[in-house]
């Protein structure tokens, strides 16, 4: 009896380990580290060419735009860089070398009526590119954490194609979803994350609680029956 007491304490005790432990991130496939670097690059030109525009274009509508850009890829990177650091995924350090001829093509009409056309046609291609990419992640991604992050961020994009659709400037489409310091979608995303492991732990917490009534219920019966 005293064997099956000691048994049953080590069980509860087990349970109650397990239930503490942290969860560990699922591995990273090579879909999820290639998404999450491109997406990276993809932030990195976006910020560039919207910090170009507002340097350089020549109507206040394009100024915007890029000023939205700089705003929302500059959020969904930092929290991008937190993630890939969490799952160990080195980030490169600049856009692609195609990234950065376009926007030498673009930034050679500065100050011209040609540059601000230029900028509209290369930002609705890049975005309409960077839905795709996001949109094969969500189709063939494995890690819930990198596939947070797409989704988090396809409706970021998706506004973004809107305000340059067609190379035509549509400031007003802003829909202000992300806004600096405020975590937008990404925040929500990250809330629906949290609540998940607070489940997975309040879980296991109930599963240590039931072992241990259970364990000390058997202990007393036993005592009684001596």
């Amino acid at each position: 009896m005293r064997t099956r007491l000691i048994s049953l304490a080590a069980l509860v005790v087990a349970v109650s380990a397990i239930s503490a432990a942290p969860s560990v991130a699922a591995t990273v496939s090579d879909q999820d580290a290639m998404f999450v670097k491109s997406a990276h690059q993809g932030n990195l030109a976006e910020i560039a060419a919207g910090q170009d525009a507002q340097k350089h274009a020549t109507t206040k509508c394009v100024k915007t735009v890029g000023a939205v850009l700089v705003r929302d890829h500059g959020k969904l990177d930092a929290d991008l860089k937190m993630l890939a650091d969490k799952l160990n995924v080195m980030l490169p350090a600049s856009p692609t070398e195609e990234q950065r001829r376009e926007l030498a093509a673009v930034q050679a009409k500065a100050g011209t009526s040609e540059y601000d056309a230029a900028w509209l046609k290369t930002q609705d291609a890049a975005h309409t590119k960077t839905l795709s990419m996001i949109d094969h992640e969500l189709k063939a991604g494995k890690n819930a954490e990198v596939m947070a992050a797409a989704r988090a961020a396809r409706p970021v994009v998706a506004m973004h194609l809107d305000m340059v659709r067609g190379g035509t400037c549509h400031a007003g489409k802003d829909a202000r979803m992300v806004r600096a310091g405020s975590g937008g979608h990404l925040a929500a995303a990250d809330g629906a994350l949290a609540t998940a492991e607070l489940v997975s732990m309040a879980g296991g917490g109930l599963l240590a609680a039931g072992g241990a009534a259970w364990f000390w219920r058997t202990r007393r019966r036993s005592a009684e029956h001596r």
